[in-house]
């Protein structure tokens, strides 16, 4: 008989998730004797990695027409009128439009299939965009500073203040638009840098408002409003880049919420037959998250029962957890005394 404590499940091709029904009550659960699969009727309307990319695409797509059209208008106004709170406000919406191309590319790259040498796929690609994202914005707020400081020092009367208003305005919708198209994507697909580029445009429709004032203050004969408008544009971008590439941060570096490990060890630990959970491990790659656990058994129990409990494991996991592509779960006997089942590996493994 084989040894239980050697008992390994991994491979999400044993665990395809079809989307069937719109409840969540709606679970159907097929298991066939060559196979495992399990249908979990809206989890999310996204559980199938496809239908996220293509959505994620999509609110791209939209997103990228909405503001590029917006700050083309605006351009056009800030180079009649000479009003650099407004240049600030173009040259930023361009870059958030901008930004939107290599998303694009990320979630194109994401539909390639796992291989030999990308073994987790291309999920990362997206986590990827994100960080040149958040280079983009940060480069845009030191365009819109130098744009400032160069009206302050050397002042520029603004003409056209009724254009300026209506740009003012249209930036404001149209930033409004993408964000939210960006903000209910990401979270229905769990994407972080689709997510970050929305909160990126709704801070934007309301630094397109702040152009107002720049033009408010000039009507009462204060000139230098419009470009000190400016320069706190440049300051609201500086703080979304800096909320963006902490959150980025934190995938890059496999950071996960607390609360998601204490919940993989109570759905662990409630499984019959599992009699502790140790050494969890999640992350992200793209929007979807890969974890690993050890869960101890009975020592007695021979090996397809530990597999089987391992299995249930990982059914319970891909419930509790919507966003949850692929569980491995490592089934370690009960040891006595304790330590003695990996004596072999413990000098590789006591660094880690």
């Amino acid at each position: 008989m084989s040894d239980p404590a050697h008992s390994h499940t991994s491979g999400y091709e044993q665990h395809a998730h079809e989307d069937e029904h719109a409840s969540e009550e709606a679970h159907h659960h097929d298991h066939p004797a060559d196979g495992h699969s399990h249908s979990h009727a809206a989890i999310t309307p996204f559980s199938d990695p496809a239908l996220s990319t293509s959505a994620g695409i999509r609110a791209v797509k939209i997103s990228l027409l909405v503001l590029f059209i917006t700050a083309l208008f605006q351009l056009g106004v800030a180079l009649s009128s000479r009003s650099v709170a407004l240049l600030a406000d173009t040259i930023h919406n361009f870059a958030d439009a901008l930004t939107a191309i290599p998303l694009w590319l990320a979630f194109s790259l994401s539909r390639r299939l796992r291989n030999s040498r990308y073994t987790y796929g291309y999920g990362r690609a997206e986590d990827l965009a994100g960080a040149a994202i958040v280079a983009l914005i940060f480069f845009s707020a030191l365009e819109v500073y130098s744009q400032s400081i160069q009206k302050i020092v050397q002042p520029v009367r603004v003409t056209d203040l009724g254009w300026v208003i209506a740009a003012a305005c249209i930036g404001f919708l149209g930033n409004e638009l993408a964000a939210i198209l960006r903000l209910r994507t990401g979270r229905r697909i769990h994407s972080a840098a689709l997510v970050a580029d929305g909160r990126h445009s709704q801070v934007d429709g309301f630094t397109s408002l702040g152009v107002l004032v720049g033009v408010l203050g000039v009507r009462l004969g204060f000139p230098l409003a419009d470009p000190l408008i400016g320069f706190a544009i440049g300051t609201t971008i500086l703080i979304v880049a800096w909320n963006s590439g902490r959150e980025l941060w934190y995938r890059l570096m496999d950071a996960t919420d607390p609360q998601v490990t204490r919940l993989i060890e109570a759905t662990a630990a409630a499984i019959p037959g599992v009699l502790s959970v140790a050494d969890i491990r999640i992350r992200w790659l793209g929007h979807w998250q890969h974890c690993e656990l050890h869960v101890t058994v009975p020592a007695q129990l021979p090996t397809s029962e530990s597999h089987q409990i391992a299995e249930t494991v990982r059914h319970a996991l891909f419930h509790a957890l919507p966003t949850l592509q692929e569980a491995t779960v490592h089934v370690d006997p009960l040891e006595n005394p304790p330590g003695s089942a990996h004596t072999l590996t413990a000098h590789h493994t006591q660094a880690t």
